[in-house]
């Protein structure tokens, strides 16, 4: 069997200058990735100990124990400003990203620079994806967001499934091909808000399946379904395509999330599930958990669009301790979706509208092709 073509990897343009503006885990990962990718990178630091603690270590020994930072990757604090980065990664929870943003031109960013949000939250107080109130500060082609399964801890050592989605083709492709060079496999998308949506559905539902795993797969597997369903039903209303919540950024993230012994999200949801207080489970966990705060968000958004959410309004009121679990499991096991919406056409019958039937016609095109292509390739 010959071997698989290798991918045509874009070379970045020479001297590309990067800041990543957080050192948590993901935020060092990315800077780890993007050095290897051959950006001249720099990872920022709230403090500055924190800044001197990693530079002389070489490694982040809070956040991501065991991976030698890169000899070429600068490390400085925030306070050193944005200088001439070409790229400002913002690798900051969500609840601080709108100060941040409203910092980044203080703080010496470029009119040209691009601007990528690493979050898998939603902005307060509104649940507004993170891409969206950049846009409201910057213009749409310099704004990007990651996403996609990416434990940092393997992502520097074995790789990932990355997910860089801007409107702008050329940005999406630069981002994708640093990673991709850095040995990351990363898709490219158009769809941002979709890829933000998919995450922030990603860590609801792993929330929601450990909150719900002791009663059961089968529930589990409920409460993750009910969620997707209904972020999948708002995220179309929001011009999001359903490639986004099926691909990398959604389910692909949700597995990852939901197999790894470490998941934050999940773990938080046991927790709840064990009747520990919201109020105590981020330092139970030792780092904040994104979807402790974005799932009240979410179950807002929902709300202000008019889309029903019974399942994600409902872990919202058990993370908010309004809710016994004993009625959040019964409601996950009695809330049936809403019906499809049918129609009636010559022949065709039973035709499902909206998103999910276009996808699905789109994939009997596929399969029809692809067999087609087996039929011809098969041996008499």
């Amino acid at each position: 069997m010959p071997p698989l073509p290798r991918p045509q990897i874009p070379v970045p343009p020479a001297l590309r200058r990067a800041v990543v503006v957080g050192a948590g885990s993901f935020g060092t990962a990315v800077a780890v990735l993007l050095a290897r990718g051959g950006m001249r990178t720099t990872l920022q630091t709230r403090t500055a100990e924190q800044a001197e603690a990693l530079s002389e270590a070489r490694e982040n020994r809070t956040y991501l124990p065991g991976v030698e930072l890169p000899k070429e990757l600068r490390i400085e604090p925030v306070t050193a400003g944005l200088g001439r980065a070409e790229f400002v990664f913002l690798a900051v929870p969500s609840r601080g990203l709108e100060q941040v943003i409203a910092g980044l031109e203080s703080a010496g960013l470029s009119r040209r620079a691009s601007i990528v949000s690493l979050s898998k939250g939603l902005v307060p107080p509104a649940g507004t994806a993170p891409t969206v109130l950049l846009r409201r500060h910057f213009s749409a082609e310099r704004i990007a967001c990651v996403g996609g399964p990416a434990h940092a801890q393997e992502m520097v050592r074995e790789g990932a499934g990355l997910v860089a989605a801007a409107t702008d083709e050329e940005l999406a492709r630069l981002i994708a091909s640093v990673f991709i060079r850095a040995g990351v496999v990363c898709e490219q998308s158009n769809d941002p808000v979709g890829v933000e949506l998919a995450g922030a559905a990603k860590n609801a539902a792993a929330l929601a399946a450990g909150a719900t795993g002791a009663q059961g797969l089968n529930a589990a597997g409920a409460a993750a379904g009910h969620i997707f369903g209904e972020v999948w039903r708002y995220a179309e209303r929001q011009g999001a395509r359903p490639e986004s919540m099926i691909g990398l950024a959604g389910t692909g993230d949700l597995v990852a999330t939901a197999l790894a012994p470490q998941s934050r999200n999940r773990r938080a949801g046991e927790l709840l599930a064990e009747g520990v207080p919201a109020a105590e489970i981020p330092a139970r966990i030792g780092q904040a958990v994104e979807a402790m705060e974005s799932v009240p968000l979410l179950a807002r958004a929902l709300a202000g669009a008019g889309i029903e959410a019974p399942v994600t309004d409902a872990l919202a009121r058990l993370i908010a301790g309004e809710l016994p679990l004993d009625e959040w499991v019964a409601l996950v096991r009695a809330t049936v979706p809403p019906p499809a919406r049918w129609r009636v056409g010559g022949d065709r019958v039973a035709v499902q509208r909206g998103a999910i039937g276009r996808a699905a016609t789109r994939m009997r095109g596929w399969l029809a092709r692809r067999s087609g292509h087996d039929r011809r390739e098969a041996p008499e």
